[in-house]
Parts: structure tokens; C-alpha cells; sequence
């Protein structure tokens, strides 16, 4: 019984995240999200690739923030 409360919350939160995500891009023109240029963290490009979004380096600035 405790296995099924706690599957149907877990299941309750993912739904209310997803929910929140469509609302967003209901919300945004177009239905898109602006681009971010995540690639340009140097958390997450350790390499020095260019965005893949605008093309710039991560010692460029990016045109997308």
C-alpha cells in the first residue's frame, strides 16, 4: 500500500512538472524556447567547441544571451 501512495505522488510531481513545461511553451511566441547557448558554460564545454546555436566561441560573446 505505502509502494502505491508513494508511486502515485511520484507520478503526481512528474505530471505537475510537465504540466508546467507545456504551459511555458504555450506561452512563449511560436511555441519555442529562446535560445540559450548552454554550450557556452564552461561547465559543460570543456572542449572550446562553438555554440551550436550561433556559431561563437565560449571566449566570444554569444548573440543568444
Amino acid at each position: 500500500m505505502e509502494l502505491l501512495k508513494l508511486t502515485l505522488i511520484v507520478a503526481g510531481l512528474l505530471g505537475l512538472g510537465m504540466l508546467g513545461m507545456a504551459i511555458k511553451i504555450w506561452g512563449k511566441k511560436d511555441g519555442k524556447f529562446e535560445g540559450t547557448c548552454a554550450s557556452q558554460s564552461p561547465f559543460l564545454n570543456q572542449e572550446g567547441e562553438t555554440c551550436s546555436l550561433c556559431g561563437k566561441t565560449p571566449s566570444e560573446q554569444c548573440a543568444n544571451q
